[in-house]
């Protein structure tokens, strides 16, 4: 299928600032922001070639919000989720996270961040193969420099509430998909970040299995009150979120409520 025309970037830049800045305006009072983009660029040397993965991206996300970042292949959406996830770095902007400045954190200090304040969710579950769901839930709390839970009793906890209790002490191979990517939800709730990012959480999954995790995902919202940024090329995923971001060419297109707000 043909994509339709893209407009001038002037007028896609206007169009998304005129959109964020009514969307910061309607909810500027209600919390204050999880994450804050400001001018994020993104160049990728590719031989005698620069690639402007990222062109300028400014994105404010509040607490308890749902947003699916959406965009083409080569739109930029997974080295945005890279750089949000503290795991690259941006060529120039700045990035917040819970309104600490890691644009040029030193990794020993970022590590740190990305243990605390950020959950990841994959779509290949990640999960270690020779431990336990109950275990894998565990490691990142035994791995905090200042643990705010007891490892197993937080983990009985989170899997218990997204309806694992009875599958605590399950091996990887013992559990469907749908129930290993609740695994890896779980395990990204462990230390109770303010922000989870989800990279396809369903792309590895049937169509049933792949409900079960998206109404895991509305709970985790819903009952942990945690910010969930979730990225993917379909459409229709992302408008399951309360706000889509369209990326396109390295820039926000559009950025806009849907029906689920």
């Amino acid at each position: 299928m043909q994509n339709a025309p893209y407009a001038p970037a002037s007028v896609i830049e206007g169009v998304a600032s005129s959109t964020a800045h009514e969307n910061g305006k309607a909810r500027a009072n209600a919390s204050p922001p999880v994450l804050r983009a400001i001018g994020l660029t993104k160049e990728l040397p590719l031989g005698k070639v620069v690639v402007h993965a990222l062109r300028g991206v400014d994105l404010t996300i509040f607490r308890n919000e749902m947003v699916g970042i959406v965009g083409p292949s080569g739109s930029g959406k997974s080295t945005l989720l890279g750089i949000m996830g503290g795991l690259d770095t941006p060529t120039g902007g700045t990035l917040e996270i819970d309104g600490i400045d890691v644009t040029r954190m030193n990794e020993s200090r970022l590590t740190e961040i990305r243990n605390e304040k950020i959950g990841f969710v994959f779509q290949f579950f990640n999960l270690v193969p020779t431990l336990t769901a109950l275990e894998n839930v565990a490691l990142p709390i035994q791995f905090a420099r200042k643990p705010k839970y007891h490892p197993e009793k937080r983990a009985k906890e989170v899997l218990g509430h997204l309806g694992l209790g009875d599958r605590l002490n399950h091996r990887p191979t013992e559990l469907s998909g749908g129930q290993q990517q609740r695994v890896a939800i779980a395990r990204a709730l462990a230390n109770n970040p303010p922000l989870l990012l989800a990279d396809e959480p369903t792309g590895n999954l049937d169509s049933q299995a792949a409900e079960i995790v998206l109404d895991t995902l509305r709970t985790v919202h819903q009952e942990f009150g945690t910010t969930i940024i979730l990225v993917t090329h379909s459409p229709e995923l992302a408008n399951q979120m309360q706000r889509v971001v369209e990326l396109v060419d390295g820039r926000v297109m559009r950025d806009h409520a849907t029906d689920m707000r």
